[in-house]
């Protein structure tokens, strides 16, 4: 059975997409942690991050970085934290969370957003974005 993120892959599910290339996809979190919480996902379905080829890893390593940039941009958080939990879905995923301080990347703060204001942090992001 297909992850979920598979099915956002296969455009079998709405996402808020913020970059995509042959091997990556980047989308906002569902329930943001913080507003700007931004997933980036290997296309390739693969439970344990230790699994994922080196090209499909490095490249969510360096698209993580850009995207980073521009969410520190749009947030004005002095942090962009990372998290690799892997427990909601098994399918290795980097979550780029904004952070002013550690409580700031407790997943216990994590809402869900309207479809405007989802739609606002993806075209700001997008906005500072330079691939």
């Amino acid at each position: 059975m297909s992850s979920i993120f598979t099915k956002i892959i296969n455009n079998e599910l709405p996402s808020y997409k913020i970059h995509e290339d042959e091997l990556t996809i980047s989308i906002l979190a569902l329930d943001q942690v913080s507003p700007g919480h931004v997933i980036v996902i290997p296309k390739q379905e693969v439970n344990h991050w230790f699994d994922v080829p080196a090209d499909a890893y490095t490249r969510v390593g360096l698209n993580a970085q850009k995207i980073a940039k521009a969410i520190q941009k749009f947030s004005g958080c002095p942090r962009v934290g990372t998290i690799v939990a892997g427990f909601e879905v098994p399918h290795y995923h980097l979550h780029l969370i904004p952070a002013w301080s550690i409580p700031d990347i407790d997943f216990k703060r994590a809402k869900r957003l309207s479809n405007d204001e989802m739609k606002k942090i993806s075209d700001a992001i997008k906005s500072y974005l330079q691939f």
